[in-house]
C-alpha cells in the first residue's frame, strides 16, 4: 500500500491511465467493427479497399484536432497509420470470399506454382518473371571457384569487402563509406526502410510498381500511401498529387525507374520536380535503379543530384544475369550506410565472402551485349501483343511489357488459364492493387520460346473477347 501522499498521487495518476486506456480500447475495437462494415459494403460495390482520398480527408481532421489539442501532430498521425493499416487488414479479410475473385496473386506467387507444376513433369514456358536466360559473366563462374581454393570463404565486413565497395565507389563516382553491399537488391530496400522510417510513420509509393516497397514497409509497420498511374498517362506520375500526399508523418518516396512493370523512364525535368519535392519537405529518396542498364532513353539517376538523403539501389542480378547470387548493393550518405548495415548485421551478418568475388570479377564483363538483346526481345514482345491489339505503352527499358485486357478481362482469370496450358505470367495486380485488368509479361527467355507462349496466350485473349 503507498505510505506517502506522493505515492498515493501516483497510484491515483496510474488509476486514471488504465482508465483511459481501457477507454481507447474500446474505441478502437468500435472503429473496427465499423471498419468491418464499410469493408462488407465496398465488397459489395466493388470498391477498392484503400481510397486515399477519404484517407487524406481524415488526416486533415486529425493534423487540425493534434493542434487544437495540444498533441504532437508526428505521433498522431502515427497512431492514425496504425489504425488505417489495421482496417484495410480487416477489410481485406473476407473479399476475396465475397467477391468470388482469386487472391491477390504476385509474380513470385505464379512462378513458385510453375516450379510445382515444373516438378510434377510439366513444361512450362516462364514469362513471369524477370530472369534471363543468358548466362553469367565467365569470370563470376571463375572468381567462385578461385574463392575456394585461396581458402576466401570467411565473414567479412557488414558492409562488404573492400575490393568491391572499392569497385562499386569507383563505377559512381563516390566514397567507398557510401557503399554498402547486400544480398540481393530487395535487402537494400528493406534496410532502408527498416532503418529510416519508423512504425507508424510514411512512405509514398508510385504504382504500379514492384511490391517490395509495400512489403517492407508493412513488415516494420509503417504506412504505404500510393500514388497511381494510368495508362492513360503513359504511366507519368500527377506531381500535384503526389505534393499533396506529403504531410508531417511522411518521411520517404520510394521511385521505381526504369519501372517494373511497365518498363516507364521519367523524364529529367519530371526527375528535377521529384527530388525538389523531396529536398523541400526533407523527404528520404529511395530510388531502385537496379533497372538502369536497361534503359533505351536518357535515364537520370537521383545520384546525379547529390541529395544527402537519396538512397540508390541496385543489382547484380540482372545487368550480369546472377539472380541466384543474390549479390546487390546501396550506394548512399556515410551516415545513412551506416543506419542501414545496422539492419544488415543483426539480420544476415554479410553477403558470403566467395559471391562478393564473383560480383567483383562481373563488373569487368561488358553488359551491353546483354542490353541489346533485351532490347530486341522487347520490340518481339511489343509486336506479338499489338498482334493481340492489346494497349500498352511501349517500355522506355527494363525487361518486361505490361499491357491492358480487353474490356471485362481479369488478370487472373488469364494467368490460371495460362497455366493450365503450360504458359506463366505474371498478373498486374501483383503491381497494385488498381491493376486487375493488365498482366505483365517478360521478355527474358528467347524469341522461339517467346514466341509459343504469346500464341497460347493469343488463342486464350481470343476466346475472353
Amino acid at each position: 500500500m503507498p505510505s506517502s501522499q506522493g505515492e498515493k498521487d501516483l497510484e491515483a495518476l496510474r488509476g486514471q491511465i488504465r482508465a483511459v486506456t481501457s477507454d481507447i480500447l474500446k474505441k478502437v475495437q468500435e472503429r473496427m467493427v465499423l471498419a468491418e462494415q464499410v469493408g462488407e459494403v465496398k465488397s459489395r460495390l466493388g470498391i477498392d479497399v484503400k481510397d486515399e482520398k477519404v484517407e487524406q480527408e481524415i488526416r486533415q481532421m486529425v493534423i487540425k484536432q493534434a493542434g487544437e489539442t495540444g498533441m504532437s501532430i508526428e505521433f498522431a498521425l502515427r497512431l492514425l497509420n496504425v489504425l488505417l493499416s489495421e482496417s484495410e487488414a480487416v477489410q481485406e479479410q473476407k473479399r476475396p470470399q465475397q467477391n468470388n475473385k482469386a487472391p491477390r496473386q504476385t509474380h513470385l506467387g505464379i512462378f513458385q506454382k510453375a516450379k510445382q507444376l515444373e516438378a510434377s513433369g510439366r513444361r512450362i514456358i516462364h514469362l513471369e518473371v524477370g530472369e534471363p536466360d543468358y548466362p553469367a559473366p565467365a569470370q563470376a563462374g571463375s572468381a567462385l571457384a578461385e574463392s575456394f581454393a585461396q581458402k576466401k570463404y570467411h565473414y567479412t565486413d557488414t558492409r562488404g569487402i573492400p575490393q568491391l565497395r572499392e569497385a562499386i565507389a569507383k563505377k559512381n563516382r563516390v566514397g567507398e563509406e557510401r557503399v554498402m553491399v547486400t544480398p540481393g537488391g530487395r535487402f537494400a530496400v528493406f534496410a532502408a526502410i527498416a532503418s529510416l522510417v519508423r512504425p507508424g510513420e510514411e512512405i509514398i509509393a508510385i504504382e504500379p510498381a514492384w511490391p517490395a516497397y509495400r512489403e517492407c514497409a508493412d513488415f516494420i509497420g509503417a504506412r504505404t500511401k500510393v500514388l497511381k498511374t494510368t495508362l492513360e498517362s503513359g504511366w507519368t506520375p500527377d506531381l500535384k498529387e503526389l505534393e499533396s500526399m506529403i504531410t508531417s508523418g511522411t518521411k520517404m518516396i520510394a521511385l521505381n525507374y526504369p519501372n517494373n512493370p511497365t518498363g516507364k523512364v521519367l523524364d529529367k525535368k519530371t526527375m528535377d520536380r521529384i527530388v525538389a519535392l523531396a529536398k523541400g519537405h526533407g523527404l528520404y529518396l529511395l530510388s531502385d535503379e537496379v533497372y538502369s542498364d536497361y534503359s533505351f532513353k536518357p535515364f537520370e539517376s537521383v545520384h546525379a543530384y547529390g541529395y544527402d538523403k537519396g538512397v540508390i539501389v541496385s543489382s547484380f542480378s540482372k545487368t550480369y544475369a546472377m539472380t541466384g547470387f543474390r549479390v546487390g548493393y546501396a550506394v548512399a550518405s556515410a551516415d545513412l550506410i551506416k543506419k542501414m548495415a545496422k539492419v544488415q548485421a543483426v539480420g544476415v551478418t554479410s553477403v558470403a565472402e566467395p559471391v562478393q568475388l564473383a560480383a567483383l570479377a562481373a563488373l569487368g564483363a561488358d553488359p551491353s551485349r546483354n542490353v541489346e538483346l533485351m532490347k530486341r526481345r522487347l520490340r518481339f514482345l511489343s509486336g506479338k501483343l499489338k498482334e493481340m491489339s492489346l494497349r500498352f505503352v511501349e517500355p522506355d527499358g527494363a525487361m518486361y511489357v505490361y499491357p491492358e485486357l480487353h474490356s471485362g478481362g481479369e488478370d487472373m482469370q488469364l494467368v490460371e488459364r495460362l497455366l493450365e496450358r503450360g504458359v506463366a505470367i505474371a498478373p498486374g495486380s501483383g503491381f497494385g492493387d488498381s491493376y486487375r485488368r493488365f498482366v505483365r509479361i517478360s521478355a527474358c527467355r528467347n524469341e522461339k520460346e517467346m514466341e509459343k507462349g504469346l500464341a497460347i496466350m493469343a488463342d486464350e485473349v481470343r476466346k475472353a473477347r
